[in-house]
């Protein structure tokens, strides 16, 4: 009996045990994970302030999504008695461990005025942001093109302000390209980086600068948190996925990044393409092709040709097997992580739904329905 009873005791342990270890899994996932800002903020931390205020005032402004969580993560790191005080900028989309970073890292700053290079996938641009005291937040005041030459007074005024702030913001699914020729053209940096770095090696992020900062310095940068990145998500890959090296799934990662932008897809798009390699059959992506064609500097602008899609190139994943020969963009965390976790399904095919997302299939005869009724959607939306 008492062997029957410390069986089932040590039975529920070991279930308690895996509990609170998936459980600490999901929170270390939410603190890293992008928050729930939409646009910057600037917070202030008074003198002496504690957590708990500090915290109360985040979840006030929707900058972070569980305090409690935050709470104890800075406990956990330490620094929940390290708060600094000052203003600060708390970019949009901060995770909790970034905003931790931003309010504990020392040194008081201001936050009147931004001035953000947006870099993207169709176009970049110079924003300019001042602090409304009303809100405590950015209202843009000035938008200018990557390939301005010159400058109108206002935003002279504002570079001219002691206490004006400069960030570069990459987004996810941009080429090293347009990332190279963004950083080596923006007026506030200074230096030249000769060469286009690799592809799929910078990291998409918020990087905040400070005026004239050298552009193989952040280069170097944004690299080395990509190369982070990929490792800590190599570590923590599942078992059996079909790649040989983390260059692989960083290749795979920047499909899955071009194919889709709605973030709860990215695991079921990255298990279409990784059993599309299990089966075997080709990964037959556009994406590739484009690549192939602009090599990541330019916008195609219309849709590929049948010429395109017969020729045999090194990206054309309609006529070659397996993986193309480097990533096509720069993938974020996000699409990373999902190559290294991809869900459990048996779809080989997806197509778009008319939403912005897609309808997956495991059978041919299931995607081609799916094929015709985005067909009609297309007929419905040119009349």
């Amino acid at each position: 009996m008492w062997k029957h009873f410390a069986a089932n005791v040590l039975t529920l342990m070991i279930v308690g045990l895996v509990v609170l270890a998936g459980l600490a899994a999901m929170a270390q996932r939410a603190f890293v994970a992008e928050g729930p800002l939409e646009q910057a903020i600037c917070l202030r931390v008074e003198q002496g302030a504690n957590l708990r205020g500090v915290t109360a005032s985040l979840e006030a402004q929707n900058a972070i999504s569980n305090g409690m969580l935050f709470r104890v993560g800075a406990q956990y790191d330490g620094r929940d008695s390290q708060l600094r005080f000052g203003s600060y900028l708390v970019p949009e989309g901060a995770s909790m461990t970034e905003i931790l970073d931003i309010v504990t890292r020392g040194g008081a700053s201001t936050c009147g005025t931004e001035v953000v290079l947006r870099i993207g996938v169709t176009q970049s641009e110079y924003l300019v942001r001042e602090l409304d005291p009303a809100t405590n937040r950015f209202e843009e005041v000035l938008e200018l093109p990557l390939e301005a030459t010159e400058f109108p007074e206002e935003y002279q005024r504002i570079i001219e302000q002691p206490d004006t702030r400069y960030r570069i913001a990459v987004a996810e699914g941009t080429t090293s390209w347009q990332v190279w020729n963004a950083i080596n053209t923006a007026e506030f940096l200074s230096g030249t980086v000769a060469d286009v770095p690799a592809e799929g090696t910078l990291s998409p992020d918020s990087y905040e600068m400070r005026r004239d900062a050298d552009r193989t310095a952040l280069i170097t940068d944004m690299q080395a948190r990509q190369a982070a990145i990929l490792a800590e998500a190599w570590a923590q890959r599942v078992d059996g996925l079909p790649f040989a090296t983390p260059e692989e799934a960083l290749i795979m990662a920047s499909i899955v990044e071009k194919e889709t932008g709605v973030a709860e897809e990215r695991r079921v798009v990255a298990s279409v393409f990784i059993n599309r390699l299990r089966v075997p059959m080709r990964l037959q992506t556009d994406p590739t092709v484009i690549y192939g064609i602009t090599l990541g500097q330019r916008v195609l602008g219309r849709g590929l040709r049948r010429s395109e899609l017969d020729a045999v190139t090194p990206y054309n994943t309609y006529r070659i097997d397996g993986l193309p020969p480097t990533p096509i963009a720069n993938p974020g965390r996000a699409s990373i992580e999902a190559v290294m976790n991809p869900e459990d399904t048996e779809y080989v095919f997806f197509v778009a739904d008319g939403t912005g997302g897609h309808v997956f299939a495991t059978t041919l005869a299931e995607h081609n329905q799916n094929v015709a009724r985005w067909r009609q959607i297309e007929v419905e939306r040119n009349q």
